[in-house]
């Protein structure tokens, strides 16, 4: 038996240790946000946040994860839905196309964020490389983090303008 706190939320499971984190939270718990990418950590569509910072799940075992915090895509909206800042300036630049990587890409961000609340395009490059965007959506991403990242040091919530000379080139 494991107990994992995902979101907030302390479950037990009875799943064998050695299984990956991805398949515990998904199949287990139901929670279906984190995408099944490559299996191998290079794709970066697993990516999940334990003890607050960004790990791939599918490699993962529920052993390493058992009494850490763990916060999937569906633990970034407040518990009365409203949008996480990150959540807001995907919509705002219109980030996601056909969506499959998105999860994994905003809970990059996140990390980046909680460690670094104004990254430079450097900081946003080394903290995405690794999360791969079949659309070829990295200009919006980067635009999306720096949006978010003015949202918080203007204390506002979703209405941040900040814009990014990178976002058109993924147009």
């Amino acid at each position: 038996m494991a107990v994992l706190t995902v979101n907030g939320v302390q479950r037990e499971i009875e799943v064998d240790p050695s299984t990956p984190l991805l398949w515990a939270i998904r199949e287990q718990l139901e929670l279906t946000g984190t995408k099944f990418g490559c299996g191998i950590a290079q794709c970066g569509a697993c990516t999940i946040r334990l003890n607050g910072n960004a790990i791939r799940s599918c490699v993962t075992p529920v052993s390493a994860a058992d009494g850490q915090d763990i916060q999937t895509v569906e633990g970034l909206a407040a518990d009365d839905g409203t949008l996480d800042r990150l959540q807001a300036a995907w919509i705002k630049h219109q980030v996601p196309q056909c969506g499959y990587c998105q999860s994994g890409q905003l809970m990059s961000a996140a990390a980046l964020l909680e460690s670094n609340p104004n990254p430079s395009d450097e900081d946003i490059d080394g903290a995405m490389d690794g999360n791969i965007c079949r659309c070829g959506m990295y200009g919006r991403i980067k635009a999306a983090i720096k949006t978010a990242a003015a949202a918080n040091s203007d204390g506002a919530t979703n209405d941040a303008t900040s814009e990014s000379a990178d976002e058109g080139d993924a147009r």
